[in-house]
């Protein structure tokens, strides 16, 4: 998931990731974390556990100094956990917003310096009898897997590294045929340099070339728009955009590919095969049928679009105030 289409999300999802993460900061938050590391160790796995996207658990003084280690469970091996014990954090959004609430607060998404991905921090003040501050616990997550957490993604993305394997080798086969119809291309256009014109039979090779040609750039194309939508390139499933572009992209190899087909037929009623010309004319109102179907596709994509767009800015809108 990209930056852009996760803080998109973020927005979208904003409040329901806010009451989780008060949930569960709430839920962890104890006096007795502030002087038991032990305790903060097996608390940050057995919230893993219930929610793999929570990344890290610390503690703080009052004064904004990190009191303990930076406690992540094993699953979480890319974390490059630092002994960031005693750093000062007093001026992190997280030290500061909890300072002056007594409740949960939580961050707007920053960059990680552990996980090097974009995260959310929740913290929480906690006093003892006589309201005097003991300290701060802070929790930090992956935005992205929260994210995927609350959209139900999280299946789909174990799986995407198979998916773009099998992208691959799709995409390596159609190459592989696009080689042969140039093989073949290039072995009529030789022929054709050896014998000339003279025979009568001579004269529809060049067009048999543009059609092996025409093939090929019809299947390259193909292979082209798999593997930049879905191996190269980021594929957000939620957005229709991303829908539409694909789609668009194979619609429009299929139709040059048709046009010059036609356009073959019709050429070829010039030099005397007047049995193609009505297969030429059927063919370009094919062509033209497709076009206007991707037109109308496109334009009533984008105008579905921007009505949810719009619905889901009123949404938020409506929300923030």
């Amino acid at each position: 998931m990209n930056y852009f289409s996760l803080l998109e999300r973020y927005h979208d999802y904003r409040g329901a990731i806010h009451e989780l993460l008060q949930s569960i900061i709430t839920g962890v938050a104890g006096n007795d974390l502030l002087s038991d590391e032990a305790d903060l160790k097996s608390s940050i796995c057995a919230t893993t556990q219930n929610y793999p996207f929570v990344d890290i658990l610390f503690t703080l003084n009052a004064k904004g100094i990190q009191t303990s280690k930076n406690f992540s469970c094993e699953s979480k091996t890319y974390l490059f956990i630092k002994d960031s014990k005693g750093k000062d954090r007093s001026y992190r959004p997280y030290y500061l917003l909890a300072q002056k609430k007594d409740c949960a607060v939580i961050t707007e998404p920053y960059l990680s310096s552990a996980s090097k991905k974009l995260c959310i921090s929740a913290s929480i003040k906690l006093t003892d009898e006589n309201g005097i501050v003991l300290g701060f616990i802070v929790l930090d997550i992956d935005l992205a897997e929260t994210v995927e957490f609350l959209m139900g993604d999280s299946l789909r993305k174990r799986f995407t590294p198979l998916f773009k394997v099998t992208y691959s080798l799709i995409v390596v086969g159609l190459f592989a045929v696009v080689g042969l119809l140039l093989m073949n291309a290039y072995h009529n256009a030789a022929g054709i340099l050896e014998i000339g014109f003279t025979a009568k039979e001579n004269i529809l090779k060049p067009f048999k070339i543009i059609v092996y040609l025409t093939l090929a750039l019809a299947v390259f194309d193909l292979g082209k728009t798999i593997l930049e939508e879905e191996v190269l390139m980021h594929k957000d499933i939620f957005r229709h955009s991303s829908t539409r572009r694909t789609i668009t992209r194979f619609v429009s190899a299929i139709l040059i590919a048709l046009l010059i087909e036609a356009l073959l037929l019709l050429f070829k009623t010039t030099i005397g095969y007047h049995d193609n010309y009505m297969s030429g004319v059927w063919m370009m109102f094919a062509a033209v049928g497709l076009l206007v179907g991707l037109g109308l596709y496109v334009y009533l994509g984008a105008r579905a679009e921007q009505i949810l767009l719009t619905a889901r800015t009123e949404t938020r809108t409506s929300f923030d105030s």
